[in-house]
């Protein structure tokens, strides 16, 4: 009989990963791990009292955000996606199309592909539970998705977007996931990856309504993108405008929105970056490998003309940058672009490049009049928010981001690893990574008594193809190179 690989016989990055994964895994099925909270910005008291009120009415436990208690589908019917067809009976697309508060489950899992076709969610009241398929969970490529509703949680979906062969600027431009005007909503444990347009988005019209107060109205607001992978947008592909390697835009006016604990890798900008106005906190995420830009910020007199400008506000608290082989030199954590004011908080930030030597924190683009505004205080806060010390940040985040992180799939396994090792690229097309994933089709029954119908977390605190260990996933060559020799 073969004996298992050793834990320490894994090159020492590795290991550090693995560790990590082992050690937080409880924190991929339980509320978040409890650490340092902004005493100074909120008083203890406060913040416990709001930490409770979230947690007691919040979407699933660890739910974080201004969007944090919207019940999604809770109480609605609970609908079983049966086939891996792109449409149909039993379809994903059927099932996001239906009226109603609705739980969306799935008896089948594997790659369903779109064709090149986006998906638009337009009825309210939705949660989407990639978590109960069976293993290896849901993957949709060739295509996009749009949120153009209120009330929704999707959680353990991967999106691989990709170019699929199309010319270069010939117009095919999905972004991976996206937010149309939406509002409360939660985005926890997804991938997204070789978007053609942005990878992960809050979008929306700028200027819906006679004031400010209406426009944010209109727009998307109380968006959370918690644990999420948003990796390789892909550069010189099909997009229209040319190079569109893109992490995630905040659009202009889109307030309440919260970006924590999510792996930004390989995209040459947005990573993220907010227009004019907007209002977001970004919290313990990993910036790995931009290209020309990290965060920034950019209201564009361009498209604000006749309009009052409004400030944006931006918290940014314990992220971690890391530069890569195509980050640009001297890149900054921040970059100032446009014409309107930024008001920032900054606390517990790291910005190094790929030999651990100090960035800057801040730069700009555009000799232009717009301000940088610190503050004192955070200008926008979710109050009761767990911050990690930065140091403890790509352990944690990389152990736990990304669709089923007790089950992931050979792309998000390279992603993290590539990050962890210092690893990896912009590309221009998945055909460099491998191309479309290809998996085996499973099916598996759904068992509602099995299920907390309100959380949609398992009563046995496992997941479906939850193992007691997550491991390295191996080339057939490396495993039998690391395989024990026989005497």
């Amino acid at each position: 009989m073969k004996k298992p690989r050793r834990f320490c016989d894994m090159p020492h990055l590795v290991r550090a990963v693995m560790h990590a994964a082992c050690a937080t895994l409880i924190a991929t099925v339980s509320p978040m791990l409890s650490s340092t909270v902004l005493a100074q910005d909120n008083p203890p008291s406060a913040a416990a009292a709001s930490a409770a009120k979230a947690e007691k009415a919040a979407a699933f436990p660890g739910a974080v955000g201004w969007a944090a208690t919207t019940p999604g589908g809770r109480g609605g019917r609970i609908i079983r996606v049966t086939t891996l067809a792109a449409e149909g009976p039993g379809s994903l697309r059927a099932a996001l199309e239906a009226k109603g508060p609705r739980i969306v489950v799935f008896e089948v899992g594997g790659v369903i592909d779109m064709g090149r076709t986006g998906i638009r969610i337009t009825e309210p009241y939705l949660t989407i539970a990639g978590q109960t398929a069976p293993s290896p969970g849901i993957t949709l490529i060739r295509t996009g998705i749009d949120i153009a509703t209120h009330d929704v949680v999707m959680r353990h979906i991967r999106v691989r977007t990709g170019v699929d062969g199309q010319p270069p600027l010939s117009g095919w431009e999905a972004d991976a996931l996206s937010t149309v005007a939406g509002h409360d909503i939660v985005i926890d444990h997804c991938t997204f990856t070789w978007g053609v347009d942005e990878n992960m988005s809050a979008s929306g019209p700028r200027f819906t309504g006679q004031t400010p107060v209406e426009w944010r109205a209109n727009t998307s607001h109380n968006i959370t993108f918690s644990y999420n992978i948003a990796a390789e947008g892909l550069a010189n592909a099909s997009h229209p405008k040319g190079e569109h390697s893109k992490g995630t835009l905040i659009h202009d006016n889109a307030t309440g929105i919260l970006i924590y604990r999510n792996v930004y890798a390989h995209n040459v900008e947005r990573n993220p970056l907010l227009k004019g106005g907007a209002h977001a906190a970004l919290v313990n995420n990993i910036l790995y490998n931009p290209g020309e830009r990290a965060v920034h910020y950019n209201l564009m007199a361009l498209e604000w003309a006749g309009y009052p400008y409004q400030n944006g506000k931006l918290s940014a608290v314990g992220n971690v940058l890391r530069g890569g082989v195509s980050t640009a030199p001297g890149l900054p954590f921040l970059t100032l672009g446009g014409d309107g004011d930024l008001e920032y908080y900054g606390k517990d930030n790291l910005a190094v490049d790929r030999f651990g030597k100090p960035l800057p924190m801040f730069g700009r683009y555009g000799e232009t009049q717009a301000k940088l505004i610190e503050t004192r205080t955070p200008p926008t806060w979710w109050p009761g928010l767990d911050i990690l010390p930065v140091r403890d940040v790509e352990t944690h985040v990389l152990a736990n981001a990304g669709a089923r992180p007790w089950d992931r799939d050979a792309d998000d396994i390279r992603v993290l690893f590539f990050v962890a090792e210092g690893r990896g690229t912009i590309i221009d097309d998945e055909k460099t990574v491998g191309g479309y994933p290809k998996m085996p089709a499973s099916r598996a029954p759904f068992v509602a008594a099995d299920w907390n119908l309100d959380t949609m977390e398992p009563k046995s605190g496992r997941y479906p193809g939850q193992k007691a260990e997550i491991a390295e996933r191996l080339s057939d060559r490396d495993r039998l190179m690391r395989e024990p020799t026989r005497p």
